[in-house]
C-alpha cells in the first residue's frame, strides 16, 4: 500500500468527517498499523501539498495539514460512490467526448486514469463515453491543454444498442472477475476480526477493506442494471463491503479518536517538560 493513496483513504474515510485536518504525529501514528513508515508519510504529505491536495497549517497540537477545497470536493464525491449513497439512474443518453489529439502515451495514460475516475470509458484513443456527464471533465481537459468536441448521444433505431457500446467502452467480464477476487482476498482479512480483537486490528482490517474497494472508482462506472450482465458480481461484492465496513466502523472510529487524542496529550507533555518551574533552573 503506497503512502499517498493511504493518506487519501485516511483523510476521506476518517479525517474529513472530523474537520479534514490532523497533526503530522497523528498521520504517522494512524498509518503505522498498515506498515507505512514515518519518512514515507512525510514524503507523501509533501507531495500532496505540491499537488494542491493538502494545505499546511499550525494546529494547537503542532504542525498539521488541512484538506484543500479541491481535495474536499473530490473526497466527498468519492465517498458517495464508495458507499453508493446515490441511486444509479440513466436517461438513455451518453456523454460523448472526442479528443482532437490525445497526445503522447504517458500523457494519455494519466488522462485515461483521470477520465476513468470520472466514469468515462474509452472506445478508442480519441473517443470517451459516459452514461452521465461529469462537471469536472471540461476543467480536466482544459488543464491538459486538449482540444475536444462534446456531444449528448443516443442510439438511432436499427443500430446496435447501448449494451454493445458499453461492452466496447468497458471490459465488464474483467471488472466482474475483479469483484469476485476482491471478495476472495478480503474475506479472510475481515473475518479474522472478532469481538476479541483489538480496536487497532479492526481499524487495520477495515482500512484494507476500504482501500481495496476504492480501486473500483477507477474501474467500475456504476452502470444501471439495464446495462449490466445477469448475476452481476458487483452486487454481491457491494453487499459484502457494506456489511463488513459497517461492522468494523465503531471500533475503527474509536482507534482513530484515540490516536488523535494521543497526539494532543503527547504535545502537552512535551510542552510541560520544557516549561521551567519557578525557582528551578531549566
Amino acid at each position: 500500500m503506497q503512502a499517498r493513496s493511504a493518506l487519501f483513504d485516511l483523510y476521506g474515510d476518517y479525517l474529513r468527517p472530523r474537520g479534514g485536518r490532523a497533526p503530522v504525529a497523528a498521520l504517522v501514528r494512524l498509518l503505522a498499523p498498515l506498515g507505512i513508515a514515518a519518512p514515507a508519510v512525510r514524503t507523501a504529505v509533501s507531495r500532496m501539498v505540491r499537488q494542491g491536495w493538502l494545505h499546511p497549517l499550525r494546529l494547537s497540537t503542532g504542525p498539521g495539514y488541512l484538506l484543500t477545497p479541491k481535495a474536499a470536493r473530490r473526497l466527498d464525491e468519492a465517498a458517495a460512490r464508495i458507499y453508493r449513497t446515490n441511486r444509479v439512474s440513466w436517461d438513455g443518453t451518453f456523454d460523448l467526448i472526442v479528443l482532437d489529439a490525445p497526445g503522447p502515451r504517458p500523457d494519455r495514460v494519466r488522462l485515461g486514469q483521470s477520465l476513468a475516475f470520472l466514469g468515462y470509458g474509452s472506445i478508442d484513443d480519441h473517443t470517451w463515453v459516459a452514461i452521465r456527464p461529469d462537471e469536472e471533465v471540461e476543467a480536466l481537459l482544459a488543464e491538459a491543454g486538449l482540444r475536444y468536441e462534446r456531444f449528448t448521444a443516443s442510439h438511432a433505431a436499427g443500430t446496435p444498442g447501448a449494451t454493445a457500446l458499453v461492452r466496447r467502452a468497458w471490459n465488464l467480464d474483467e471488472i466482474g472477475a475483479a469483484y469476485e477476487q476482491f471478495v476472495r482476498e478480503l474475506r479472510p482479512v475481515v473475518n479474522a476480526v472478532t469481538d476479541a480483537s483489538t480496536e487497532e486490528q479492526a481499524y487495520s482490517a477495515r482500512f484494507r477493506l476500504v482501500h481495496a474497494w476504492r480501486t473500483f472508482l477507477f474501474r467500475d462506472p456504476q452502470l444501471p442494471p439495464t446495462l449490466l450482465p445477469d448475476r452481476w458480481a458487483g452486487l454481491a461484492a457491494a453487499a459484502f463491503f457494506d456489511r463488513h465496513a459497517s461492522r468494523l466502523r465503531p471500533a475503527a472510529d474509536r482507534y482513530v479518536d484515540r490516536c488523535l487524542e494521543q497526539s494532543t496529550r503527547s504535545l502537552a507533555a512535551r510542552h510541560l517538560s520544557r516549561t521551567p518551574v519557578k525557582g528551578v533552573r531549566p
